[in-house]
């Protein structure tokens, strides 16, 4: 019941944000694309995942035709201002620096982030532990702005995807 409520209301809002296009027009939703398993794109091209599927589901409640398009993470919000497309459905978490441009449906899922690494007893799991040690993050995100704060003595590199 409570999922159903929530794509109700994210149909709804998503309705609302779209101001420009008409109820007959597509709705053109950014997506990135090579996030797993939020949305990847299969050896054929066809985009698949969480958010792929949220966007169907979506456009199916709002009767409209779903135009996927691609967009990099870190052009997504800039191509929604551009009118590149009506409405993004990839995984963005929502901030106070966001929410000066954009308008947010409510949330609808938490994605908290993990560090990964290589077994090395020597590492001790702390933020010290990391001090002049790399760490990949993507670049435009939330994850990046916390790496830079939590970990200041890591060397960050930074990645598109």
């Amino acid at each position: 019941m409570r999922k159903k409520l929530t794509m109700l209301g994210l149909a709804g809002l998503l309705a609302l944000a779209t101001g420009t296009a008409t109820a007959g027009d597509p709705l053109r939703v950014g997506v990135e694309g090579a996030y797993p398993p939020f949305s990847w794109k299969e050896a054929d091209g066809t985009l698949k995942g969480f958010d792929i599927d949220m966007a169907m589901e979506v456009c199916k409640r709002l009767n409209r035709e779903c135009v996927l398009v691609e967009q990099e993470w870190d052009g997504m919000i800039p191509a929604l201002l551009a009118r590149k497309f009506d409405t993004i459905i990839a995984s963005m978490s929502i901030t106070e620096e966001r929410k000066k441009k954009i308008d947010f449906t409510i949330k609808y899922y938490n994605t908290p982030a993990k560090l990964v690494a290589k077994k090395d007893p020597g590492f001790a799991g702390t933020a010290a532990g990391l001090n002049g040690k790399r760490l990949g993050v993507q670049r435009a995100t939330t994850h990046q702005c916390s790496a830079e704060k939590l970990y200041p003595d890591a060397e960050l590199v930074l990645y598109g995807t």
